[in-house]
């Protein structure tokens, strides 16, 4: 790929292959090790000063540039358009290198918190699965990212938080995260705002869906956006956004509830997770965010 090295002894990513995590995690959700009573409701992950200042350095725009250029997921879904309308400068794209040593992002969201500085993204794009010990590095959230811009600057992730259960056991998959200030100092919801989220909120209505997905033409360059219904699949810690045809880097994208077009707000009550399987089809599938996702929530706006 034509990304530049990175001047560290961690060798050059490889192309990026694991966007596909999102259309293809529905087939791998099987409990492994079961949580103790006794375990934590919150697995956390700091980075060091040094890692958020290399993690920066890393995220060139040479760099951004490839990891969309590498990743060609198929031709957007029908339900999926690129977004038109207001500014949507609290949705960005959340850059990581994951386990495998690939360059790969997702989408996050700026909220709002106590410390004005948390983004909610899906769990799968903070670490893997029913791995405990297996979190991502040189982790960045671009708010508002378009097409090459960075109109907001870039935060370093300061802290990554997951369910237990998604680490242990691959379920509740969501994540807080708690960025840096930027470089004139400044918190992230006192440059681009911040999103309400709910918590323990009833499943249905009306949701709108944005994300960066890896289909052509976009390939992660511009904000795309569905609506449809909310439903309750059988499964109860999650619902699905019907239709809704993202596919992998819209992972961790909003569902905003109550959303107001002229505005630009809304109510987040889940983040995107996983398609049907591998072919993208109309279905989206989020977590419910209850006790266990406020907790993770709680926790990241005291960080």
């Amino acid at each position: 790929m034509a990304a530049p090295s990175r001047p560290t002894t961690r060798p050059i990513a490889r192309p990026v292959t694991a966007l596909t995590l999102l259309i293809a995690v529905g087939a791998t959700l099987a409990a492994t090790t079961p949580v103790s009573a006794a375990a934590p409701v919150v697995s956390k992950v700091s980075y060091t000063e040094k890692e958020r200042r290399d993690a920066l350095a890393y995220w060139t725009p040479a760099r951004i540039k490839a990891v969309g250029q590498a990743t060609d997921l198929g031709p957007t879904h029908p339900s999926v358009t690129p977004w038109k309308g207001t500014e949507l400068k609290t949705i960005g794209r959340l850059f990581f290198v994951n386990g495998d040593g690939e360059d790969s992002w997702c989408t996050a969201t700026a909220v709002k918190s106590g410390n004005r500085s948390v983004v909610m993204a899906a769990g799968h794009c903070v670490r893997r699965g029913s791995a405990p010990d297996f979190s991502y590095t040189d982790m960045v959230f671009v708010p508002g990212y378009h097409k090459g811009k960075q109109p907001y600057g870039a935060f370093a992730v300061r802290t990554s938080l997951t369910p237990r259960t998604w680490a242990e056991e691959s379920t509740n998959d969501v994540s807080a995260l708690v960025v840096d200030t930027d470089k004139q100092g400044r918190r992230l919801t006192d440059v681009v705002g911040g999103q309400a989220i709910a918590f323990n909120r009833p499943v249905g209505g009306t949701i709108h869906g944005f994300g960066y997905p890896a289909t052509r033409p976009s390939r992660g360059e511009e904000l795309l956006q569905c609506a449809g219904e909310a439903k309750q699949p059988p499964q109860e810690d999650e619902q699905v956004l019907i239709p809704c045809g993202m596919s992998g880097g819209a992972s961790g994208g909003p569902w905003l509830a109550d959303f107001n077009a002229t505005t630009g707000k809304g109510v987040l009550v889940s983040v995107h997770s996983h398609g049907e399987g591998l072919e993208a089809g109309e279905k989206m599938y989020g977590a419910v965010l209850g006790a266990t996702a406020k907790a993770v929530y709680d926790q990241a706006q005291r960080g």
